[in-house]
């Protein structure tokens, strides 16, 4: 997992530094952003390996985000692993539909994150 550079894009402070402490401890380079119109810039200066979106996010939220970035030639094969509360089969379905790789419901384990980076990040 080292040098695997991940994105997390969720609005919540806690969820950043929480995502952002487990990851740098596993050697992965981390970049946050607050929402989806920071981390569309970010993404094209730091073209992350993986991300991590929150769904509801002020401005854009995470299905617009994730949207956007699969519409982008550069970024469609980048995974972006959905995360929300919520845990419904409609927002499941939702996410799939805009593009998304997998679907992490908050709050989410370092088993969770680390899963899910071995599943869908390319390997290195």
């Amino acid at each position: 997992m080292n040098d695997l550079k991940v994105m997390v894009i969720d609005d919540s402070k806690t969820i950043r530094r929480t995502a952002e402490n487990l990851l740098t401890k596993e050697g992965c380079e981390v970049v946050t952003a607050v929402d989806g119109f920071e981390a569309l810039s970010k993404i094209a200066e730091n073209k992350p390996d993986i991300i991590f979106v929150d769904i509801m996010m002020p401005r854009l939220d995470g299905y617009q985000t994730c949207a956007l970035i699969k519409n982008n030639t550069t970024f469609k094969d980048t995974p972006v692993i959905m995360l929300s509360s919520k845990d419904s089969i409609f927002d499941r379905a939702r996410g799939r539909i805009v593009g998304s790789t997998q679907y992490l419901t908050k709050p989410f384990t370092k088993e969770d994150l680390i899963g899910a980076i071995q599943e869908h990040a390319p390997a290195r």
